[in-house]
């Protein structure tokens, strides 16, 4: 899955984020790991991050080196880690670049806390802080400074940079880099993984696929409630802390049996619970949710997808009646329509299907996300460098 390219010199770049797998998935270690394996024929890639709950300790993802500080836990979806601003800030003396992936608030503090003058800084802003108004405000005049400080802003789309009063300030620096996956890799089965899906789809016919990490913005309480008022088996891949409060959910509307939480898959156990499905749900609730690579994963596939009308990427990806159908965020009764509409409309949904996987290959190809973001980082590098000499040289 390398994308190889043979331009500039080598860089060291000290990746930056709260959480990693083993410990929590989910799209942005993935996009994190999507370009640190893109880059690592031509730049070096580094990763801090704090741990869900537990003590340090420094790993290898294939092939870049991890490490995760001591956290005491998680409060307003963040980790309890007071020494990640400190080891930041010192892991970033031998970085030629910092990649902040935005929101956590210990990389704003950490930059606060001075980084190296000679280092670049790349903000990759995710999304905001959402729905944490009076934290959000706190952290304000910090999240400001990172941002001041950052040569490039890295967004998904541009509804971010319109819908973020923070982001609008800093509008020069951004650059919209949409994310990608490997095209070919989700898009191909080996013979076993062919007989499993089509096992899969012969015990669920009318198969809704959903996949996130079980936190209360994803809206899957909201797809059991659709799941009500449509004749279909839901299964949701991913695991979280509201796993139990889920089944209780199924439990009560009577729809357990069709409600299925299969908990964390590997790529491969997702891959062909994908080429089973009939369509993915993104169900998701809130700006929380910026843009949704498990879009891209199923629509590679050929599947359609089922989105919410979010102020955020989500609905730019898979777009109403082209590739998939948008509904309310929060209403499960439009959500049960849509899919109802998608499972009893086959010629309907297999046109949707075939334009996702065409938009996916056109558009979203992980090669051209990587590349794009490689640019970015060198010419950050090169202009922080760039200043810095003109200061030495001090007035012409």
């Amino acid at each position: 899955m390398t994308y190889k390219t043979t331009r500039a010199p080598l860089l060291h770049v000290l990746h930056a984020y709260k959480v990693f797998p083993p410990d929590v998935t989910g799209g942005i270690p993935e996009a994190i790991a999507y370009i640190a394996q893109g880059m690592s024929s031509r730049h070096q890639s580094s990763l801090l991050v704090a741990r869900d709950r537990g003590f340090g300790r420094r790993f290898n993802f294939e092939g870049m080196p991890v490490e995760a500080v001591t956290s005491f836990g998680t409060a307003l979806s963040s980790p309890l880690a007071p020494s990640f601003p400190l080891v930041l800030a010192k892991r970033a003396r031998q970085a030629a670049l910092v990649a902040l992936h935005h929101p956590f608030p210990l990389n704003d503090i950490g930059v606060a806390m001075r980084l190296p003058e000679r280092t670049a800084l790349v903000v990759h802003w995710h999304t905001a802080v959402v729905g944490k108004r009076p934290f959000a405000a706190l952290l304000a005049p910090i999240v400001r400074h990172t941002l001041a400080r950052a040569q490039r802003i890295i967004v998904s789309d541009p509804v971010l940079i319109e819908n973020t009063p923070l982001l609008m300030r800093y509008a020069e620096k951004c650059t919209v880099i949409p994310f990608g996956v490997y095209v070919d890799y989700w898009n191909e089965l080996d013979d076993n993984q062919q007989r499993r899906a089509e096992a899969l789809r012969g015990r669920y016919p009318r198969l809704v696929l959903a996949t996130g990490r079980l936190v209360p913005y994803k809206g899957f309480n909201i797809l059991i409630e659709a799941l009500r008022h449509v004749n279909a088996t839901v299964i949701v891949v991913g695991e979280g802390r509201l796993t139990g409060n889920l089944r209780r959910i199924a439990d009560r509307l009577g729809v357990s049996e069709r409600f299925i939480l299969a908990g964390g898959l590997s790529r491969d156990d997702l891959k062909v619970h994908l080429h089973a499905a009939r369509m993915l749900v993104l169900p998701s609730v809130s700006a929380a949710e910026s843009f949704g690579i498990a879009q891209l994963e199923a629509m590679a596939t050929g599947l359609p997808v089922v989105n919410t009308d979010l102020p955020t990427g989500v609905p730019h990806v898979a777009r109403d009646g082209r590739e998939g159908l948008t509904v309310p965020p929060g209403d499960p009764a439009a959500l049960a329509a849509a899919i109802g509409r998608l499972l009893d409309d086959q010629d309907f949904a297999q046109r949707l299907g075939s334009a996702a996987r065409a938009r996916v290959a056109a558009e979203y190809r992980a090669e051209v996300f990587v590349r794009r973001t490689e640019e970015v980082y060198e010419a950050a590098v090169a202009e922080r460098h760039g200043a810095i000499a003109a200061l030495a040289a001090g007035p012409v």
